[in-house]
């Protein structure tokens, strides 16, 4: 974690950073390459010995966690310090619910890229085993939903899927406690949504993430590594349905 005094040279810093390393990488076997993921922040932070606390703290190390590789994602308090006849363009992500924050952040991704459109990257479609366009994903994202015996991996271009206890659900999970259309993922700007639509509340658990479980009730948040999320009851409650989920 590195801290600056000035929000704009910490924007200038990170941009440097990613361009470096592009350059440096590009002879680099794609395998081998370890794209660089950076969260930022702006607010008032403690410095004691030798670290440094605050929210912006946190906020900055759980954007960090949560973008994609060789992305820069910002709160909003850094994309308001920035000069926008001259700086980088950014694109909302809307608001995302920060682990240890009760109140959502409205994050922004930096585009670094320079050559690059804002949106996302389109990908070369090629012949299928039997002769059809076999369609590539161009996000670059899945997730695979584990209950019981029954898994199912979604591609991001496959997303929205639901998940309830009705058949014509894209994921099926058969107990009275979940609701016919319990909660469905999304795939928008950039990541995958899990948005709850039941009756009695969708958990989420984080595998890498030990500070408590998070309770959506008509509510939603981005999932990222890998985890659980309870239906229609708390983790406590050990015969509650649940489904892991990794994302890819």
């Amino acid at each position: 974690m590195v801290v600056f005094a000035d929000s704009v040279e910490a924007i200038d810093f990170v941009l440097d950073v990613q361009r470096s390393y592009q350059i440096h990488s590009a002879s680099t076997p794609p395998e081998l390459r370890l794209p660089i993921r950076i969260g930022l922040a702006c607010g008032d932070i403690e410095l004691l010995a030798g670290d440094c606390y605050g929210d912006a703290v946190n906020v900055a190390a759980r954007l960090c966690d949560l973008c994609g590789p060789a992305q820069i994602w910002a709160s909003a308090s850094v994309v308001e310090s920035m000069d926008k006849r001259f700086g980088p363009s950014v694109r909302s992500l809307g608001p995302i619910h920060i682990r240890g924050r009760q109140e959502v952040c409205d994050v922004f991704q930096i585009e670094w890229r320079e050559e690059e459109p804002s949106d996302f990257l389109t990908m070369q479609a090629g012949l299928g085993p039997d002769g059809g366009i076999a369609f590539r994903d161009a996000l670059g994202k899945e997730i695979c939903l584990m209950a019981g015996s029954n898994q199912s991996t979604f591609k991001s271009f496959e997303l929205p899927v639901h998940i309830g206890r009705v058949k014509t659900a894209e994921f099926v999970v058969s107990d009275p406690r979940v609701s016919r259309t319990h909660a469905k993922l999304e795939w928008r700007n950039g990541g995958i949504i899990l948005v709850d639509l039941s009756t009695y509340g969708t958990g989420v658990r984080f595998a890498d993430d030990h500070s408590g479980d998070l309770l959506l009730r008509r509510d939603e948040c981005v999932l990222h590594g890998s985890g659980s999320i309870s239906l229609g009851g708390s983790f406590a409650d050990e015969t509650v349905p649940c489904i892991q989920f990794e994302v890819r």
